[in-house]
């Protein structure tokens, strides 16, 4: 039986996936063979000797330990696009909060409930306050164009924005998604000295970590307004606030408020409700069960984070599959190994993804123990076989 560990509340609709003859899912397991995840940290925890599979049931992966999952052979999933309309409706709301003053306006709203028959008369008087700019017509900048970015983009140039996008490693399958009134631009700089709005999809390495500081800040326009529903250390939160505070900004809007940034005026702070929707969860949950499902059951490889995507079709009696470094010389040792042992290999395929590749090897005449010889080799992580 296959344990599957639940580190967070998953959906249902995921966990009711595994086949309950060769699965179960707890809270409890010690050395599971798969886990599931949301939010919860396991930079601490113990990766146990049985440990083949972790799916993270949402885009970002920081809580997981992908160099020491690489290295112990354990296949790291996430969800990307899963969450992606949720996000993005967020976003849209977060265009509007950030321009039209709403949430001061409603606080100050609850401010004079007590004040009787004067409360139409106030509100006449003091309304002019909270005005701000429509966002018909204005600039934004899209930095990322992931799944998220690309929806974002789409929606904003449907309200009859004027975007700009940006993304140094934007794919083939993304890129046809973006709309063709969008205007692709090769810069942070560009999009940081146009736009009226930026908003951030970009993912959080050691090259975005605050992207957005006093120098990026300094280019922008006096009262651009920015939107964080990606990571909340994309931005120097000090230099937010200095911003703020020399009126050399309009609004921030963060999904990732930090103590110092929680009552800064010209700050909205929201609770991390990016991916807050039951249908997002259901999708999150349900992608992620799908992957382990597959990976587990006939080695293919969906969305992972540490490896590359291989998917191959099981025509032999075995089927060997082996995560190795990706270096010179392994695949030909594996290959001599099983022609030495009369093994027919029916069909390969092997791909790379930096540091790290996958091999998966459908073959005839598999001998009992070859895995564990194969397994010898320096620089490979796990072997599996699948009958």
């Amino acid at each position: 039986m296959n344990e599957v560990l639940t580190l967070d509340k998953i959906a249902a609709c995921g966990t009711d996936l595994f086949d309950k003859n060769k699965y179960v899912c707890s809270n409890e397991f010690a050395n599971p063979k798969a886990i599931l995840v949301r939010s919860s940290s396991m930079h601490e925890m113990e990766l146990g000797s049985n440990l083949r599979a972790i799916a993270r049931a949402g885009a970002g992966v920081n809580n997981i330990p992908i160099d020491k999952c690489s290295e112990q052979g354990i296949v790291v999933f996430n969800t990307p696009g899963a969450n992606a309309n949720a996000v993005k409706e967020l976003v849209i709301a977060a265009l509007f909060l950030s321009s039209r003053k709403i949430a001061d306006s409603i606080e100050w709203a609850k401010s004079i409930k007590d004040k009787g028959a004067e409360v139409p008369k106030l509100v006449e008087k003091e309304k002019s306050r909270f005005a701000g700019p429509e966002i018909k017509g204005k600039k934004l900048g899209v930095i990322g164009l992931g799944a998220i970015g690309a929806m974002v983009a789409s929606s904003a140039c449907a309200l009859g924005m004027d975007v700009y996008g940006v993304d140094p490693f934007l794919s083939v399958d993304n890129a046809v998604t973006l709309p063709s009134a969008m205007k692709y631009v090769k810069s942070y700089k560009e999009i940081y000295e146009q736009c009226d709005y930026i908003s951030l999809h970009a993912p959080l390495n050691a090259d975005t970590k605050e992207m957005v500081n006093a120098e990026a800040l300094a280019m922008m326009k006096k009262n651009v307004r920015i939107l964080n529903f990606a990571r909340g250390d994309l931005v120097n939160d000090e230099a937010i606030i200095a911003a703020l505070k020399s009126k050399g900004m309009g609004c921030y809007v963060t999904d990732f408020p930090s103590a110092a940034l929680i009552g800064v005026e010209g700050v909205i702070a929201i609770p991390h409700l990016g991916a807050s929707s039951p249908e997002s969860e259901d999708n999150c949950a349900i992608m992620a069960a799908e992957q382990i499902i597959d990976y587990l059951e006939h080695g293919n490889i969906t969305n992972s984070v540490n490896l590359p995507n291989l998917s191959m079709q099981f025509t032999g009696g075995a089927k060997i599959c082996v995560i190795h470094r990706n270096s010179d010389g392994i695949i030909t040792q594996i290959t001599k190994m099983l022609a030495n042992r009369k093994v027919n290999i029916e069909n390969m395929e092997s791909k790379s993804k930096k540091d790290w590749a996958y091999t998966v090897l459908d073959v005839s005449g598999y001998q009992h123990g070859m895995a564990s010889e194969i397994k010898k080799v320096d620089k490979i992580a796990m072997v599996r076989v699948i009958r």
